[in-house]
C-alpha cells in the first residue's frame, strides 16, 4: 500500500470534527494514556444502534498495536 498524503490530510480534518462533536473523548484517551496504555491490556468496544441492539469486541494489544496506540494518543494531545 503506497503512502497518500492527501488522505492523512483527510483523518486530520475528520478528527478535528470528530473531537468537535464528542469533545470528552479526547479527555478519555488523555486519562486513559496516564494511566500507561500497555502490551497486555484489553480494550473492549460496545456499539448500541438506536434500536437498542448492541454488539461488543475485546483486543487484547501486542506489542506491534502499541505504535497504533502511540499514533492515537498524538492524534488526542495535538487535536486539543
Amino acid at each position: 500500500m503506497a503512502f497518500n498524503p492527501g488522505m492523512m490530510f483527510k483523518i486530520k480534518g475528520a478528527w478535528e470534527r470528530f473531537i468537535q462533536n464528542h469533545p470528552k473523548f479526547p479527555m478519555f484517551l488523555r486519562a486513559a494514556a496516564a494511566t500507561g496504555i500497555k502490551e497486555g491490556y484489553i480494550i473492549e468496544v460496545k456499539i448500541t444502534d438506536t434500536e437498542g441492539k448492541t454488539i461488543c469486541t475485546n483486543v487484547k494489544l501486542t506489542d506491534s498495536d502499541m505504535d497504533l496506540i502511540d499514533v492515537i494518543k498524538d492524534m488526542s494531545t495535538n487535536g486539543r
